[in-house]
């Protein structure tokens, strides 16, 4: 595991995790599958697909998530 990898949900953190939080996470673990902290000119299209993808797929998990003894989401 990446240790530069944050837990993002409920009781870890405090409030929803923002944008910027998922996606540094997400950016962080491409860095660290991919091998590379900056991708080469050719790599960053792809790199940055990742990432988004990644990022995407984290905000739909975290939604998602239900956790005990937390508090009940607001609908928003």
């Amino acid at each position: 595991m990446c240790r530069s990898i944050k837990t993002l949900r409920p009781p870890v953190l405090p409030e929803e995790a923002t944008e910027d939080e998922i996606r540094a996470a997400a950016l962080q673990y491409v860095r660290k599958v991919s091998g590379f902290r900056a991708p080469a000119a050719h790599n960053q299209e792809v790199f940055d697909r990742a990432v988004d993808a990644i990022a995407e797929a984290t905000a739909e998990l975290l939604a998602g998530l239900e956790v005990r003894g937390a508090p009940a989401r607001k609908a928003g």
